[in-house]
């Protein structure tokens, strides 16, 4: 597991305390009781900063961008292209230009299954994946390998729920073509060696992927360090909107793909004889983006870089430290995904109780956590289990918070014997 307490180091303790002011919603009673909020893996909650921001623009700013000439549309263009900017420093991104806003990560690898798969993968060619993946870095490539006849190898886990490094390296051949894999497994938690998962790639001439979903809003994102070629992640979980995410490419990368949508603002000239597309990060925007969520963001990215991430990072691993320690002491829990390196979630079963019901009666109790097979059903196949029980954490969750958590499923099993 993570570090100790006492010999981890890290950055001034993070006030959860103080900071819970910043979110109304935390104040929410359930079913009579206050809400503890442990679903975050599936989307944080949004503080009251990016919330009035968010109004700021509706109220005085909004306009679409790009074409116009009148005060309104200069200044959301402004806006919009500055949150780009946000986004570039968030990530480390060596250009603005190399920052895409897409709708989520979802859509961000999609874009790059299509946009790139589909004219660079022949038949025969070879697509890595891990069985850690969540779908929607599993079904896009699929779609894209039918099409070309190209084939998906998957790199397998241990019972931990850590990756094998060495069979990983070994399924890499003179027909593989590209690495995809998540930086954090929503599922488990895991975190992946990503850097040494690039540079391995990187030696046999292979593009990487990485999916950053559960990553971004836990651990400072550098991209230039590690060397990856594509970079996906949503603004849902970094405690912005829904309906914006990013893709990060490496410019000469995006440069050479194919555009994923045809529309609008895409496009330098438009004849029915030829179109010429425009230069990136243009030329995978098409149509009116989203403007209001992109500005938006770069306000949560404003937000979490004042915290800052290493106090963000450090506090979240006290918390599911403490929570191991304290699910584990329970007879009959079991936690699923123990890897050494993990980060703000913990999966578990109840022995014989089925998950949904755990939720269920959690509810009770105003402790919102998920239940299913969390959009991994590779790992649910893995482990042999229908489902898990997933508590997951952000920065304004409190060690009390994992005391109701423990409490709530100790009278999960009472009420089941």
């Amino acid at each position: 597991m993570n570090a100790p307490l006492s010999v981890r180091k890290t950055a001034a303790a993070l006030d959860a305390t103080r900071i819970r002011k910043d979110f109304p919603i935390l104040d929410l009673k359930v079913n009579g009781k206050p809400l503890v909020f442990l679903d975050n893996a599936a989307s944080s909650q949004m503080p009251r900063q990016v919330m009035d921001r968010w109004a700021r623009y509706q109220s005085s700013q909004h306009a679409n961008i790009h074409r116009a000439v009148h005060y309104l549309s200069e200044t959301a263009t402004a806006e919009y292209e500055a949150a780009r900017r946000k986004l570039q420093a968030f990530i480390n991104a060596r250009e603005e230009r190399e920052v895409i806003f897409t709708s989520g990560t979802t859509e961000s690898i999609n874009l790059v299954a299509h946009a790139w798969g589909r004219k660079f993968l022949s038949a025969g060619d070879e697509i890595i994946l891990t069985t850690l993946e969540h779908h929607s870095n599993i079904v896009p490539w699929q779609m894209v390998a039918d099409e070309k006849g190209a084939k998906i190898r998957v790199v397998p886990i241990f019972d931990n729920g850590e990756l094998d490094l060495d069979a990983y390296e070994k399924l890499f051949n003179s027909r593989t073509r590209i690495a995809c894999f998540t930086h954090v497994s929503n599922a488990l938690g895991t975190i992946n060696p990503v850097r040494e998962m690039v540079a391995i790639a990187r030696k046999q001439g292979v593009v990487t992927l990485v999916d950053g979903a559960q990553a971004a809003p836990h651990l400072t994102v550098d991209v230039q360090a590690l060397d990856c070629d594509f970079y996906a992640f949503s603004g849902h979980k970094l405690c912005g909107p829904t309906g914006i995410g990013v893709l990060y490419g490496k410019a000469a990368l995006l440069e050479a793909m194919q555009p994923f949508k045809g529309g609008g603002d895409m496009i330098l000239s438009v004849t029915f004889e030829k179109t010429t597309y425009a230069p990136i990060p243009a030329k995978f925007e098409a149509g009116t983006p989203p403007i209001a969520a992109a500005i938006t963001l770069g306000a949560a990215v404003d937000y979490l870089t004042d915290i800052g991430m290493d106090r963000i990072a450090a506090h979240e691993t006290d918390l599911l430290d403490y929570a191991t320690t304290e699910v584990t002491r329970l007879p009959g829990v079991r936690i699923i995904g123990t890897a050494e390196k993990k980060a703000a979630v913990l999966s578990f079963a109840v022995e014989g109780v089925h998950p949904h019901d755990v939720g269920t009666l959690l509810n009770e109790d105003g402790v919102a956590i998920r239940t299913g097979h969390h959009c991994a059903q590779p790992v649910m196949q893995r482990f042999k289990v229908p489902a898990t029980c997933r508590a997951s954490f952000a920065f304004y969750n409190t060690l009390a918070e994992v005391d109701a958590l423990v409490a709530s499923i100790r009278r999960v099993q009472k009420v089941f014997g």
